[in-house]
C-alpha cells in the first residue's frame, strides 16, 4: 500500500506543480459605476489561458428594485485587453450594456385654483409621466434597451492571485448622445 502511495505521489506531484504555476487568467468582481451603469457583479476571462495580458472578456449583471415601482436591471458585455506585466495592468476595451426597467407612474397638478365655495384646490391641467422612459445619464428611449460602453483604465492583479481591484473611465453612448465621463471601481477575486 505504502508503494501504490508513493507511486501515485510521484505521479501527480509534476501535475501539482504544473497547476501552481498557471497564470492568473479569471476574475470576479463588484464594480460601481462602469459598464453596469449603477453597479454590477462581474465574471472576467482570457481567452488565451497561458497569458493574462491578452484578449479576454467580462460579462455581468446588476440592477436595483425600489418599493414605489421603479426597477433597474443591466447585463453589461464587453471585450477587453490587458497590456502590462507583473501585476499591473493597463486595460481597453468595448461592448454593450443591455437593461430593462419599470418607472413608476406618477401625477400632480400644472395649474389649478383655489374654489372659495367648497373649500377645494381644482386642478385644470394634470400631468402624467410616462412609465417606459428613464434617465440614466443619458435619456433612454424605452425598455428594454441597450446601451454603448467604452473601457479605459488600471487593473491590480497579483501574480498568484487573490485580491484584485481596478479603476476605469467608461464612456457610455447611446441614440440620445456620448457621455465621456463615466467612471468605475471594481474590487474582488482573481484566480
Amino acid at each position: 500500500m505504502k508503494n501504490f502511495l508513493l507511486i501515485l505521489l510521484i505521479a501527480v506531484l509534476p501535475f501539482m506543480a504544473f497547476a501552481q504555476e498557471k497564470p492568473v487568467t479569471q476574475s470576479i468582481y463588484l464594480e460601481l459605476g462602469g459598464a453596469g451603469l449603477p453597479y454590477s457583479f462581474n465574471y472576467d476571462f482570457r481567452f488565451d489561458k497561458d497569458k493574462i495580458d491578452s484578449w479576454g472578456m467580462r460579462v455581468g449583471a446588476g440592477g436595483y428594485a425600489f418599493s414605489g415601482g421603479d426597477s433597474f436591471f443591466s447585463a453589461p458585455i464587453q471585450v477587453n485587453r490587458l497590456f502590462g506585466k507583473n501585476g499591473h495592468f493597463f486595460e481597453v476595451g468595448g461592448g454593450a450594456t443591455f437593461m430593462a426597467f419599470k418607472s413608476a407612474t406618477f401625477s400632480y397638478c400644472q395649474n389649478g385654483s383655489y374654489d372659495p365655495v367648497t373649500g377645494i384646490w381644482v386642478c385644470s391641467e394634470t400631468y402624467t409621466s410616462r412609465d417606459d422612459f428613464t434617465e440614466f445619464i443619458l435619456e433612454i428611449d424605452g425598455s428594454p434597451n441597450v446601451m454603448g460602453t467604452l473601457n479605459f483604465g488600471y487593473r491590480r492583479v497579483p501574480e498568484d492571485g487573490g485580491f484584485m481591484w481596478k479603476v476605469n473611465l467608461n464612456p457610455i453612448f447611446n441614440n440620445r448622445g456620448f457621455w465621456p465621463l463615466w467612471v468605475g471601481v471594481g474590487f474582488g477575486y482573481a484566480f
